[in-house]
């Protein structure tokens, strides 16, 4: 498989979306456009069976037929999009083969080719990232239900808060995962065919076809590719890529959140939490004692870049000139493949990430003893404020001196409260178990919410995609 190979993206860098997303794969994409139009034509009684039958021979192995990603590339700059060199060699290799050229590219342009293909490698990158999700996602309501008694601290503005526990983070992290799946699963169930001519109007098809027929021959086109009908051609209209490129964003931003906490608790004087190790990975070129995070870095690494490519495509939607714009049409391709790489990257990262993320909850208990009996102080306040000697500023000093004087809080009240302070009532405010909520209930919403939309999951190779030609 031509690249990319990523040396500079690692995060993507040998993955499955990786391949998907290769110009080896647009270029067969390209190609089985063109064959599928054909070959559609064909059946209608409107091109050479013969001619339709050796374009689909060129699409199902270009190499064979002379037709490389490095040449078409080479001669993309003379047209400003790679389809016309294509052409140029697909006619090519028929006059060669002596067949003719009469089912190829008729009625069409070449944004209709390159959209259409771009949505051929996008719907099937990502269902595969959909799938590398479940799988981050699966792994993370193991984690939110066999945790969901581990108690640790809540942070707030980066300062101990309150008691929660790790299931109930985990849930979080779930959640917003869960969202994203949800959006890009509707997002990519509706990638549709591109199919307009020249200037969208289909003129060419409907002048030779007839208006019925070209309707129905586009919607056949459809149903052969695995795309959703067009209502009407979108090429200056860029919804559809804006509505993927939001979508990939957003799991990117889910998984960016959950990996940045990761990297938060895994420094070690905090220690909660640990990534998978595996062999060669997380090393340090020059301090051989180090472990580095790599995983929730290469996360973190790829949702920050997110942001940049997404308002390229909102940008490029924004300035769609005219009937095909100058410039802002083809600065949408890059970002758009990129952003989809990152995402399928990120996600297959983060499976295995949560799969095997090693959870210490002995470092969580010893944390949350850091602020002591104070991090109740929420409780204490709505509790004990309006009996409390002196009221709540009273109560509110009280909590602040074993803070600032590292004077157990516990000690304290029992001086103030005196002969009101029962052992058993102040064992259970000062319990941290005691204080959590509707964390059970959240928890149980977030998986079953995860789950009910598992049941709905995209398969990770649709029928009709690519690899199937």
């Amino acid at each position: 498989m031509t690249g990319p190979y990523g040396i500079l993206s690692p995060v993507w860098a040998g993955t499955p979306t990786a391949q998907l997303m290769s110009e080896e794969s647009i270029l067969r994409a390209m190609l089985r456009v063109e064959a599928s139009w054909a070959q559609a034509l064909a059946d209608a009684g409107e091109a050479p069976a013969e001619s339709a039958a050796a374009i689909a021979a060129i699409s199902a192995d270009p190499a064979r037929a002379g037709i490389s990603v490095e040449e078409i590339a080479a001669q993309s700059p003379g047209g400003g999009n790679p389809v016309i060199p294509m052409l140029a060699a697909v006619r090519y290799a028929l006059a060669e083969a002596g067949e003719s050229d009469a089912a190829l590219h008729r009625g069409a342009t070449s944004q209709d080719i390159l959209d259409t293909a771009l949505m051929l490698v996008c719907r099937d990158a990502a269902a595969m990232l959909l799938t590398e999700s479940r799988r981050a996602g699966a792994a993370l309501s193991r984690l939110s239900r066999e945790h969901q008694d581990t108690v640790c601290v809540a942070r707030s503005l980066t300062q101990h808060a309150l008691p929660m526990t790790f299931g109930l983070r985990c849930a979080g992290w779930l959640d917003g995962l869960t969202q994203a799946i949800r959006r890009l699963d509707l997002a990519a169930a509706k990638l549709p065919l591109q199919w307009g001519g020249a200037v969208g109007t289909q003129a060419s098809l409907i002048d030779s076809l007839g208006s019925q027929q070209t309707a129905q021959l586009t919607h056949d086109l459809a149903a052969r590719l695995g795309l959703a009908p067009m209502a009407r051609p979108w090429h200056t209209q860029r919804q559809v890529v804006l509505d993927l490129g939001s979508a990939l964003a957003g799991v990117l931003a889910a998984l960016g959140k959950a990996a940045g906490d990761v990297l938060t608790l895994q420094r070690p004087e905090i220690a909660e939490l640990r990534e998978p190790a595996a062999p060669g990975r997380g090393g340090s070129s020059a301090m051989p004692q180090k472990q580095n995070p790599v995983l929730s870095t290469l996360i973190r690494s790829a949702a920050l870049s997110a942001p940049a490519q997404l308002s390229t495509l909102y940008l490029a939607a924004a300035t769609a000139e005219d009937e095909r714009p100058a410039g802002a049409w083809h600065a949408e391709w890059p970002s758009l493949l990129e952003l989809t790489r990152l995402g399928g990257g990120a996600a297959t990262r983060a499976a295995e990430l949560f799969e095997g993320l090693v959870v210490r909850p002995d470092a969580m208990a010893t944390n949350l003893r850091l602020s002591g009996d104070a991090v109740l102080s929420e409780r204490l306040m709505a509790r004990l404020g309006d009996s409390f000697p002196g009221g709540r500023r009273a109560l509110q000093d009280v909590v602040k001196s074993s803070v600032v004087e590292g004077v157990g809080l516990r000690p304290l009240l029992e001086e103030q409260l005196g002969e009101q302070a029962g052992a058993a009532d102040l064992d259970r405010l000062l319990d941290p178990r005691q204080y959590l909520g509707r964390t059970q209930e959240f928890i149980e919403a977030a998986v079953q919410d995860f789950s009910q939309q598992n049941l709905n999951q995209t398969p990770a190779q649709p029928e009709g995609s690519i690899d199937h030609v």
